[in-house]
């Protein structure tokens, strides 16, 4: 049995760790108008997004898988440091094959840190393990955030050759983690049923999930990618585009905490459906206003976009409970991945008919995302039905 009691350190440390590692997931996102008027084009600073998507977060579930067959605890430090180290380096290389070619083998690092996390997390949460995962989701959703603050201001005032200054958070991880990730007691580690064991009974509910998150995840790829060139273009200085982009992450964030905790009062489908519903409409009126009036509805944007973050990773792992980090791996890899690698698909877009035309098509992202959460079958998956008051 895991204790009752959560070990406050670890998961305090875990978090933390969490920040730091997703600061480097919106690394290349933030540093696009950059490269892009250094003379790389808009598809071509697309892909790049797409080539460390794909290996960050489509192969999080294979990593998920084997750390579900024995504990890697050496995966979080190590793949922190593999990433910030690789990732460090795109300011300074000027060939396009060599700079594809390392973001790609950057997403190997945070692919290996993202499921033994949060195998670690519900490892060490006791009896809140819903409420402390929400927690560890949202730390990384705050480090999105705090990408474009960082990023932004000291690049532009020193150039794209002081990138490999970055490397530091990836330093910092990996000592922190090295010390204090918890050792899980091999006595409370079972061996896991097969996968086929595991998904015979739930893989069509878990299918809608992973759509959900993909459509989801498409939207907020794209805004991050594309919002600050967007502003651009309605003469908004890039230094003010990054603070907006700050707003609607870090409300994403809180949105994120927020949703965990009413899911557990009004349930899952609940949250999902209603949040993603709503963020369309809000969207919109964001396009269609400014000043005070536009920061308060990307806020609102963000919150409702993020707000089932947490939630659709708590029900994977609820759906397949004896493959936490193959859930885990799904949801925060394979998902959001599938979501991640359109962003190249956006930039050819935006490329050939201008980013205004698809920023106004990524408004029905999170209105696809929330009819298919429509679809989801409650009585199929106990884990979405509505909770007693």
């Amino acid at each position: 049995m895991h204790p009752a009691t959560p070990d406050r350190g670890s998961l305090f440390s875990l978090c933390v760790s969490h920040l730091l590692n997703d600061w480097y997931m919106n690394y290349i996102p933030t540093l696009l108008p950059f490269l892009v008027a250094a003379g790389l084009g808009v598809s071509k600073g697309a892909f790049l997004v797409s080539a460390f998507t794909v290996t960050s977060s489509l192969l999080q579930p294979v990593s998920g898988f084997l750390v579900d067959q024995k504990n890697q605890r050496w995966l979080v430090y190590a793949g922190t440091l593999w990433m910030a180290a690789f990732l460090s380096l795109t300011g300074v290389i000027e060939n396009y094959p060599l700079l594809v070619l390392t973001v790609t083998l950057a997403g190997l690092g945070t692919a290996a840190f993202h499921p033994q996390a949060s195998a670690m997390v519900s490892a060490v949460s006791g009896d809140r393990k819903g409420f402390f995962q929400a927690l560890f989701i949202t730390s990384g959703n705050a480090g999105w955030a705090l990408t474009p603050l960082i990023v932004v201001p000291l690049v532009q005032s020193y150039g794209l050759a002081w990138t490999p200054l970055f490397v530091t958070p990836g330093i910092i991880v990996a000592v922190l983690l090295r010390y204090t990730a918890p050792r899980m007691p091999e006595g409370i580690r079972q061996a896991p049923p097969s996968l086929s064991a595991s998904l015979n009974a739930v893989w069509f509910e878990l299918t809608k999930v992973v759509l959900v998150v993909a459509c989801r995840s498409l939207a907020y790829f794209s805004l991050v990618a594309f919002l600050p060139l967007y502003l651009q273009q309605k003469d908004i200085p890039l230094l003010t585009g990054s603070r907006m982009l700050f707003v609607m992450l870090f409300s994403g964030a809180m949105g994120g905490l927020v949703g965990g905790h009413l899911s557990d009062r009004i349930g899952r489908k609940a949250v999902i459906v209603g949040s993603l519903l709503a963020c369309s409409p809000l969207f919109y009126l964001f396009l269609n206003t400014d000043g005070l009036l536009s920061f308060f509805l990307l806020s609102l944007t963000g919150a409702t976009l993020l707000a089932s973050f947490s939630v659709t990773v708590v029900v994977a792992q609820e759906l397949i409970s004896k493959n936490a980090a193959m859930a885990a791996g799904l949801m925060l890899g394979f998902g959001i991945g599938i979501g991640g690698m359109g962003v190249g698909l956006v930039g050819l877009l935006a490329e050939h008919t201008g980013i205004e035309t698809a920023i106004h098509l990524l408004i029905w992202l999170p209105l696809l995302a929330g009819f298919v959460g429509l679809s989801i079958d409650g009585k199929r998956s106990p884990a979405f039905a509505t909770l007693e008051s």
